[in-house]
C-alpha cells in the first residue's frame, strides 16, 4: 500500500528510486525477467538506493545499468517521495521523471529485463505492472 504521508510505525528497510522516461506522450516500461522478484511484470527503470548514494545519483546509476541510457542530471526532475508498506517490510519510494527530446537506444541489462516498450499512461494501465505502479502512473499523470 502506498502512502503520501509517513504512516504510523513506518520502518523502512531501504529506499527505491524510479523514473518515468518520457517521449512523445509515452514512457518507457521494462519487462522483468521471470527469475526476478515480481517477474514477468512491467516497470519503469528503478532499483534500490545504495547507502552512500543520493536518490538522484541512484536513479542515474539504475537507469544506466538497466537501459544504458545516460541521464543528464540537470534535466532530471524530482516528482515525489512516497511511503510503501508491503506485508513483510516498508520502504521509501522516490519518483523522478525525464522528458527526452528523442527516444534513446535502449540496451537492456543482461538477466534483468527481457523486453521494453514505449506506452501511453492509459495503455500502461492495461498491462501486468509491478505492484503499485498503476497507482503511481495515475498519480504522476493525474489520471
Amino acid at each position: 500500500m502506498i502512502y503520501h504521508k509517513k504512516p504510523e510505525n513506518f520502518s523502512p528497510r531501504f529506499e527505491v528510486v524510479s523514473c518515468f522516461l518520457e517521449n512523445a506522450g509515452e514512457f518507457l516500461l521494462l519487462h522483468r525477467s521471470a527469475h526476478k522478484p515480481q517477474g514477468n511484470t512491467w516497470g519503469v527503470p528503478a532499483g534500490k538506493k545504495e547507502v552512500d548514494e543520493t536518490p538522484k545519483d541512484a536513479i542515474i546509476r539504475e537507469t544506466k545499468e538497466e537501459t544504458r541510457h545516460k541521464i543528464n542530471p540537470v534535466e532530471l526532475n524530482y516528482f515525489k517521495e512516497l511511503y510503501v508498506r508491503y506485508d513483510n517490510y516498508d520502504f521509501i519510494y522516490h519518483i523522478f521523471s525525464l522528458k527526452l527530446r528523442e527516444r534513446p537506444e535502449v540496451i537492456l541489462e543482461e538477466n534483468g529485463h527481457k523486453d521494453f516498450r514505449w506506452v501511453t499512461p492509459e495503455n500502461s494501465l492495461q498491462m501486468n505492472l509491478i505492484q503499485d505502479l498503476d497507482e503511481c502512473v495515475r498519480l504522476f499523470y493525474e489520471i
